[in-house]
């Protein structure tokens, strides 16, 4: 049997029962109860006044953007290493992006770096910040930046879902945060993602968007051009029972990160991820840096003997679609995706998996 990255593990009866719930109230289409319960069981979750589900969290990320009117010829500063998603959908709607490279010490939007960009780009529309692997940005510090310039900042914490940064949920700060449920995260709705905010207007102005910018009158009346983007209810369905079963998956990704942790010790040559001190990761992956051996090398090993790895995000700056786009930042993320390899973080991984993925790279170095 194949080991995959990160699947998606469901919790016994759980999903199941709210599913056959959907189908019998017969609202399949978007929205619905399960929809509202989903958005209202997340606000009190981690702590937002409202919330948006969505179809996926590139839409929750298009969303905000249309909110804040972000269009032709506006700056976006984005994180340098994450998923192209992350500033895709600001591009998409003709934004010009910056990158912002990383803090070694957590791998996160540096906030002394985002200061830099910030002082030569004053009149920037956005600042999306990352979160990696499931660990905050560092959320206090990047307000305060954002804070000097009058700049809003927008959490893409789409891999932290479950994650805390001192102390609060992760996104919590920001005047929008975007969570993922795509099937590889911590928790899914088998796809799906949500926009969470503390600014009840703004969140309302993007529900609005997310139903065809429809006018509150019998007919369809529109002053504005939206999208379709809620999500339906029978991913609600499943999300919902996922969430109510986070700390279980939290629970379990951190008991994987301490059995790599316990199975690589002694090999100095591999490093995992640093853990920022102002926050608890939700361990979405387990994520090393190697000496010695070729990261590429050891996926196609590995998926030789059916494990699924693989490199670190390869930053936007190196991406043909934004050549050129300024950047600041140093060799960090370059050398991150050089040398970077995700291992399998499944919930249910064992040890005779682990042992047998470290034999197996091990044999690399020689």
């Amino acid at each position: 049997m194949r080991t995959f990255l990160s699947p998606p593990c469901m919790n016994g009866d759980a999903e199941r029962k709210l599913v056959v719930e959907a189908f019998a109230s017969n609202y399949i289409a978007p929205c619905g109860p399960l929809v509202d319960a989903f958005e209202r069981e997340a606000a009190a979750r981690f702590g937002f006044e409202a919330t948006l589900a969505t179809v996926s969290g590139t839409m929750a990320l298009e969303l905000a953007a249309r909110a804040l009117g972000i269009g032709p010829g506006d700056t976006v500063i984005a994180s340098d290493l994450t998923f192209i998603a992350s500033v895709g959908p600001f591009v998409t709607l003709g934004a010009k992006p910056v990158f912002v490279g990383s803090d070694p010490e957590t791998w996160t939007m540096s906030p002394a770096l985002l200061e830099r960009a910030l002082t030569d780009y004053p009149k920037t529309k956005a600042v999306v910040a990352t979160d990696l692997y499931g660990q905050c940005c560092d959320m206090e510090a990047l307000l305060k930046v954002c804070g000097r310039f009058g700049v809003p900042l927008i959490a893409d914490a789409a891999e932290s879902v479950g994650a805390t940064c001192r102390g609060k949920a992760s996104g919590k700060g920001a005047l929008l945060a975007v969570y993922s449920f795509n099937g590889n995260k911590i928790i899914t709705s088998g796809g799906g993602g949500m926009l969470l905010s503390d600014d009840a207007g703004l969140l309302a102005r993007c529900r609005k968007l997310a139903q065809q910018a429809r006018e509150p009158v019998p007919w369809y009346e529109h002053t504005a051009v939206g999208t379709h983007g809620r999500l339906g209810n029978v991913p609600a369905a499943i999300g919902l029972a996922q969430l109510r079963h986070l700390d279980d998956a939290l629970r379990d990704k951190a008991r994987v990160w301490d059995l790599w942790g316990d199975v690589l010790a002694g090999r100095d040559w591999i490093r995992r991820m640093p853990t920022a001190p102002y926050g608890v990761p939700n361990r979405w992956l387990t994520v090393v840096t190697l000496d010695g051996v070729d990261p590429l090398a050891a996926v196609k090993v590995l998926a030789d003997a059916g494990i699924e790895s693989r490199p670190l995000w390869k930053p936007m700056r190196l991406q043909p679609v934004f050549r050129g786009a300024p950047v600041y930042g140093t060799a960090l993320e370059e050398n991150l995706f050089a040398h970077g390899l995700c291992l399998p973080s499944g919930r249910t991984l064992d040890r005779e998996t682990v042992m047998t993925v470290a034999g197996l790279i091990d044999k690399l170095r020689g």
